[in-house]
């Protein structure tokens, strides 16, 4: 009897935890989705983020983590998580980027910003930039976005409906007519 319920009991714990699994994006590396994109082109969706940025961890826990975003950013772009303070060295758009003024001691605390964060003009955290297939920056988007917020974003970026838009008007209007399909 013992034996049934032991096996019964792990049966159970199996089933649930795989009901319990938390959504995760794949993410990858900035070399890696560079490498990734010569094989297969999709456009780059790269948080830029600090150790120490309370929204980042939100957008990350909140957002990130969002079963519908999950699904559609791992089916429709390459994903970067970029530490926007850290102490890496990046090859992009014919430039090597490294953070010089990094200092080890400052870890998880506020550190110097590394120079791609400035090159791709980022000013806040969390950023998250868009590229095209080509690597080519889009945008940046400043600030937490909640999954219902992301969506006008990653699908206004996937489908270039952002290169017919030329005024601040024709972006509002996209924005008034979309309906969000992500679950909050």
């Amino acid at each position: 009897m013992k034996k049934i319920t032991y096996l019964f009991v792990l049966a159970l714990l199996t089933s649930v935890s795989g009901f319990a699994q938390v959504a995760e994006i794949n993410w990858v590396t900035f070399e890696e989705a560079l490498e990734l994109q010569k094989k297969n082109p999709k456009k780059i969706m790269m948080d830029v983020y600090t150790s120490w940025c309370g929204p980042c961890k939100m957008l990350d826990k909140n957002t990130f983590h969002n079963k519908d975003v999950v699904e559609f950013v791992n089916k429709n772009y390459y994903a970067v998580k970029f530490d926007a303070e850290g102490d890496s060295t990046i090859d992009y758009d014919d430039k090597t980027f490294s953070n010089p003024n990094y200092k080890a001691e400052l870890a998880n605390r506020r550190n110097s910003a590394h120079e791609l964060t400035r090159y791709l003009k980022v000013s806040a955290y969390p950023t998250i930039v868009f590229f095209d297939v080509d690597a080519k920056v889009i945008s940046p988007i400043r600030g937490y976005q909640k999954p219902q917020q992301i969506e006008l974003y990653l699908k206004l970026f996937l489908g270039d409906d952002f290169k017919s838009m030329t005024t601040q008007e024709d972006f509002n209007a996209y924005y008034e007519a979309f309906k969000p399909e992500f679950q909050q």
